[in-house]
């Protein structure tokens, strides 16, 4: 006999459909609850209202600088590209449709949870394994995945975009975020590397203080640092929560709301900088850069700190006037504000472009 479901005993229990749990109030407020927002195809008027409101859906991510972008990489039918930091796949889903239709497409993407549902989010556009070639890698190993799949005289372009992605920034599991409640971990590969909670737990004062000078340039950088010891010294500092308690307690009781979540705000992208070793990274990635562009090969690059921004000013500028690229922009791209006032996560971007010699 099977099993009959204690709700309505003419029913198998397998047969049973259970309703889906229902947020509290009126309004979702945590993650789980967003359920319309995270299946797209059966709620779209959900979707359309959270993007009319100047917000990303939970679960998604909206690329920024599109248009930028595509003017400087001008990616053509049948050429060959990279964009190095897939994510979502938004910026992916524009080139594709530039280079079809025999053009290809290598994506990269060191999150190992991320990666396979933007792969099958671009597989139901009709891209195959010819035309969309997905690799799991840091940004920084470009080279080597050229060289392994046989692309040896390089790409016609490369896209880099240093920002978090909106999926991991909303995902509570992540404790990327200091406004979610979550485990600290931060890890871009949850399968690699030690969580934040790890690197508080051994940190010294000069560490961290050089972590959140360097990676978040702030300005009380010491203070919060002395902080964060001294309370992982009483109690491990193991959720999102807490980390944000201790850096709010640090700050001078004066400041507005609007000063003390921007410093909170620093601290999380500076500690996330060093648990994923991002500046190092980066490093890698310009030094090898112009070996995987082919001559006259374009080159655009989002970042969302000063420090990103910097080395990769300067990159440009020592390949230019050593004759590595030809042209490189002569300032950063920002955000139109029709953009930032429609997506507020494109505020801080900047971007650089180059084209190879």
């Amino acid at each position: 006999m099977p099993e009959k479901d204690p709700i309505d005993p003419r029913l198998p229990a397998a047969q049973k459909l259970r309703r889906r749990l229902r947020y509290r109030g009126t309004h979702p407020r945590t993650y789980e609850e967003k359920y319309k927002e995270l299946d797209p195809e059966r709620d779209p008027e959900t979707i359309a209202k959270v993007l009319a409101s100047g917000k990303t859906p939970a679960g998604q991510h909206r690329p920024i600088l599109v248009e930028e972008i595509m003017e400087h990489l001008v990616p053509q039918p049948g050429e060959r590209g990279a964009d190095v930091t897939f994510g979502y796949g938004g910026h992916s889903e524009v080139l594709l449709e530039k280079i079809m239709p025999v053009g290809q497409l290598l994506a990269l993407d060191v999150d190992a949870v991320q990666l396979p549902r933007s792969e099958a989010r671009l597989r139901t556009l009709g891209h195959d394994e010819n035309t969309l070639i997905v690799r799991r890698s840091n940004f920084a190993g470009l080279a080597g995945v050229l060289g392994k799949i046989e692309w040896h005289d390089g790409v016609d372009f490369v896209l880099a975009d240093l920002g978090l992605s909106s999926m991991q920034i909303d995902n509570p599991a992540r404790g990327f975020s200091y406004k979610h409640d979550g485990p600290l971990d931060m890890r871009m590969n949850p399968e690699r590397g030690a969580p934040a909670r790890d690197l508080l737990a051994r940190c010294k004062v000069e560490k961290l203080t050089r972590i959140l000078s360097e990676g978040g340039d702030e300005p009380r950088a010491e203070i919060i640092a002395e902080a964060i010891v001294e309370g992982a010294a009483h109690a491990p500092i193991e959720n999102t929560r807490h980390l944000r308690r201790i850096v709010d307690g640090a700050l001078p009781l004066h400041l507005k709301e609007d000063v003390r979540a921007a410093t909170i705000s620093r601290v999380f992208q500076a500690i996330r900088i060093a648990v994923n070793d991002e500046f190092s990274a980066l490093d890698a990635f310009l030094a090898n850069l112009p070996n995987c562009l082919k001559p006259g090969g374009r080159v655009a690059i989002l970042s969302f700190h000063s420090g990103e921004d910097r080395r990769v000013k300067l990159h440009f500028r020592e390949g230019f006037r050593s004759g590595i690229y030809r042209e490189i922009s002569p300032d950063i791209i920002r955000p139109t504000p029709e953009e930032v006032g429609s997506n507020p996560r494109a505020s801080s971007a900047k971007m650089r472009w180059a084209i190879r010699a």
